[in-house]
């Protein structure tokens, strides 16, 4: 006789799982070019339609620092973001967000209530090292 499979009581209270996208090739990899940079400088960004912050981010001599817009508020407050390393997408081309261009995609993960927690290395690199 066939046992039905155990129900549970309790809630889950982690974000629902996205779908995984197709499968794609070590060479697609390869093209989006994702950089660790120092934040310089952290303001408020009032004129975003999202609460979010202006960054300034450093990616070291080959690249220099770069302007992100970063959808961060929740867990962040602009003054403990500065000089903290970020991971960004530094091959996009730059997109205007209000009255700021922002020039790099800073990169994060939503938390269980979705909110964006940045990506970053463990332990300090030099910026403008590049994931691999």
């Amino acid at each position: 006789m066939d046992t039905p499979p155990p129900t549970s009581t309790t809630t889950s209270t982690t974000a629902p799982t996205p779908t995984t996208t197709p499968t794609t090739t070590y060479e697609t990899f390869e093209q989006v070019d994702i950089r660790v940079g120092t934040i310089t400088d952290a303001q408020p960004f009032p004129q975003a339609r999202k609460p979010a912050f202006k960054l300034w981010i450093d990616f070291g001599p080959g690249i220099g620092v770069k302007r992100s817009s970063a959808q961060v508020t929740t867990h962040y407050d602009p003054a403990a973001l500065v000089g903290r390393q970020v991971c960004a997408v530094v091959n996009f081309p730059p997109r205007q967000i209000g009255p700021f261009l922002s020039e790099v995609l800073t990169l994060g993960m939503p938390d269980a209530a979705g909110a964006v927690v940045l990506v970053r290395p463990d332990h300090a690199v030099p910026n403008g090292g590049r994931l691999f």
